[in-house]
């Protein structure tokens, strides 16, 4: 196991496994980057014909940026590419993810007379409606992925990544997602490069549809016949996964917390696994890992600005250590005695506000 180094308030995860020769980037990712727009506090869902009043706002980078931005606050170095507009959301976008969360967009570019992509997000009840509205990008000069430790990708049916194939063949490992299935036929051979990927995430509910099977249990283990490593997350609940190369099983539950705003929670935990992963942990450790950095998130609203650093990883462990708290959670998360940092470390920077920025005076 790797155990963090903390230098100048930040964490590297990977400080005790990295060597010359070494890849420059740890993960690399693709796609489309949004700017949320949070509400919160809304007493029910917005009803046709009404104003419905909130009582909480906040704008972030979202889309792709949610997973790339718990990347880097984890400590990974993480490389992004991504069209941005020259628009002021594309301005407000590119400085918070390069200036604010050190994150790399060398393979990004700038595209004039092209708008943001916008999505308006509401969150209410435990659940949340969104509004989307965006014209595609124009496409990317084709050049192929640099050499990363890991990528991250989303399966979508009947799609395949050039890229995807590539990375894998250059040695990254893929670690990969799956969204709903509009079609309804939840077909495994139109996830036609879920035979590159390395780890396989879907939830519950997509991981039973897709390997016909009536429970989280069934589903793990049918999926792990097909990729090295199977999670399939339950939310709330927590999550299990098989391991084929260290041949390990697990279940872990979640993390109980309030929770305000569920958006970008999936992408954490993600960005948690891998983050376990390349360091080389335990299964269970990493499922822990993954359950609480997504648990944490959910008490902020934001998405990519509400994903936790390893500040918030640290004081809510010392919190518990420090409680009366001597039950099977305490004992769960015991390992990150091993990993918190001693030293105090810088809060993380950003949250969501409810404005892009102000004009200098």
């Amino acid at each position: 196991m790797s155990t963090p180094s903390a230098v100048s308030g930040s964490v590297d995860p990977l400080a005790g496994l990295r060597v010359a020769g070494d890849p420059l980037h740890d993960v690399y990712l693709t796609g489309t980057v949004f700017l949320d727009i949070i509400f919160t506090g809304l007493d029910h869902a917005p009803v046709r014909g009404t104003e419905n009043w909130a009582r909480g706002m906040g704008f972030s980078p979202g889309g792709v940026a949610n997973m790339a931005t718990a990347l880097a606050r984890l400590g990974l170095r993480t490389t992004l590419a991504s069209a941005f507009s020259t628009d002021l959301y594309g301005d407000y976008c590119w400085d918070t993810l390069s200036a604010a969360e050190g994150i790399d967009l060398g393979p990004s570019r700038r595209v004039t007379g092209w708008h943001s992509p916008v999505t308006v997000s509401m969150a209410y009840e435990d659940e949340r409606t969104m509004v989307t509205h965006e014209h595609p990008a124009p496409p990317p000069p084709a050049c192929g992925p640099p050499r990363s430790r890991a990528c991250v990708a989303s399966l979508e049916p009947g799609r395949q990544d050039a890229w995807l194939g590539e990375a894998s063949r250059q040695g990254s490992k893929i670690f990969a997602d799956v969204g709903w299935d509009e079609s309804g036929r939840w077909d495994l051979a139109e996830l036609r490069d879920l035979g590159h990927c390395h780890a396989f995430l879907p939830n519950a509910a997509e991981a039973q549809r897709y390997t016909r099977t009536d429970t989280p249990e069934e589903a793990v283990r049918a999926l792990a016949e097909l990729v090295p490593i199977a999670v399939v997350t339950r939310g709330p609940e927590g999550a299990l996964a098989i391991d084929s190369v260290t041949g390990e099983s697990a279940e872990v539950p979640g993390v109980p917390v309030r929770a305000l705003d569920p958006t970008g929670a999936g992408d954490v935990f993600v960005a948690g696994f891998m983050t376990g992963t390349l360091a080389g942990w335990p299964l269970a450790d990493r499922l822990a890992f993954a359950n609480l950095t997504a648990a944490l998130s959910v008490e902020h609203f934001g998405g990519s600005l509400s994903a936790p650093g390893w500040v918030e990883v640290t004081a809510w462990w010392r919190a518990l250590r420090g409680s009366a708290a001597t039950g099977e959670l305490a004992r769960r998360y015991a390992f990150l005695d091993a990993l918190a940092p001693a030293e105090p470390l810088a809060p993380t920077r950003l949250r969501a506000v409810p404005t892009i920025g102000f004009r200098d005076e």
